[in-house]
């Protein structure tokens, strides 16, 4: 899972204007990302143009998706490019934070000033937005339970019999215990009884 773009671009005029923009391109060859970064550019241009504020939307191209949001209003697009394993809802969190940051570090009236390589130097969380969120897992508070929730069926998957050395059963075991009360071991013994019909031991 892999994001090589994040672009932010107003989108009211035709090219969409690119004020913002951020790469990871070194999988790529060093003579190969200039045209790499070219074609980024010129896609996330032309998918913002064509996206209705309010919209959200995704393209496939080659091995890649990208996707864009244009705020209604304003027209501020934010446009991410991803590999196709790149989680599709963490994408759009995404691009609705960058979009967010933006609007709150620079006044609408400042859009038409900026360049790519002006804002790097005055919004360097793009940059460090792009490299927090390599790992989608970092995003998407969701998907952050759900792989904690995943690890944790891991170890309860492992009972108490499988943690007990070879050829010890836990009846063994409760009956040798001096620690357990008379009480405890008739109540173990009941709960198992009731519980025979719902498990194969």
């Amino acid at each position: 899972m892999k994001i090589y773009a994040i672009l932010l671009l107003t989108a009211n005029s035709r090219p969409a204007d690119i004020r913002a923009a951020e790469y990871e391109l070194s999988q790529f060859g060093f003579f190969q990302r200039g045209s790499v970064q070219e074609f980024m550019n010129f896609t996330s241009q032309t998918l913002a143009e064509r996206t209705q504020a309010g919209q959200r939307q995704s393209v496939e191209q080659d091995s890649y998706l990208i996707h864009c949001f244009v705020r209604p209003g304003d027209k501020l697009a934010a446009v991410i490019i991803t590999d196709q394993e790149y989680p599709l809802r963490v994408s759009f969190t995404i691009l609705s934070k960058c979009i967010d940051d933006f609007a709150a570090k620079f006044p609408a009236d400042t859009w038409s000033t900026l360049t790519p390589s002006t804002a790097s130097a005055q919004f360097p969380v793009l940059r460090e937005t792009l490299n927090k969120y390599q790992d989608p897992h970092a995003a998407d508070n969701l998907m952050r339970v759900q792989r904690e929730l995943d690890e944790t069926k891991v170890i309860l998957h492992k009972t108490i019999e499988s943690v007990l050395e070879r050829e010890e059963k836990l009846d063994s075991l409760v009956e040798r215990s001096n620690a357990l009360s008379t009480s405890t071991r008739a109540f173990y013994k009941t709960a198992k009884k009731n519980n025979q019909c719902c498990s194969l031991m």
